[in-house]
């Protein structure tokens, strides 16, 4: 297994960064200004920002296990999955796109991480939709995670030569 090269590092430290950044910045801002606040409503109802804890998994899958199981589960299961994208990350073979992908995937899951061991829960507070169609309340780690997964699944596969016996 053949390192990536020093651009390639560099791109994914940009990229993991500047998303950590980002969504540790909004938390922050969230938690100053949104904690304890109404909900707000923005663009005729279609942005709505309101402070939650997510203390479960994707929309609040997995809030009611008891806190201990709970708490495991997730920070075991994001610890294996960044582990996994780490290995998968430090191939040769990734693609360019599927780099990126697997940049923002490692990226969201680590800053919620953060969240879920600082906190025991995991700070939201951006939801949208039109009408009572609505999405889930979310944040920037999430949208990170989401746009990592849609990359993945329109990035080009590799396909290695068939090797020729000798």
């Amino acid at each position: 297994m053949a390192a990536l090269s020093a651009r390639r590092w560099a791109a994914v430290a940009a990229i993991v960064l500047s998303t950590i950044a980002g969504d540790r910045a909004t938390k922050h801002l969230a938690v100053s200004h949104l904690a304890g606040a109404p909900p707000r409503s923005y663009l005729g109802d279609t942005v709505r920002v309101e402070y939650t804890e997510n203390r479960g998994g994707f929309l609040g899958l997995g809030a009611a296990l008891p806190a201990p199981l709970r708490s495991l589960l997730f920070t075991v299961c994001t610890l294996v999955l960044l582990v996994v994208v780490s290995a998968v990350l430090a191939r040769r073979s990734t693609g360019a796109l599927a780099t990126v992908g697997l940049s923002l995937l490692w990226a969201g899951g680590a800053s919620n991480l953060a969240d879920r061991v600082a906190r025991g829960a995991v700070v939201d507070f951006l939801n949208l939709g039109l009408g009572s169609l609505r999405t889930g309340i979310f944040n920037v780690a999430d949208v990170a995670i989401t746009a990592g997964v849609l990359v993945l699944l329109f990035a080009p596969r590799r396909t290695h030569p068939a090797r020729t016996p000798p």
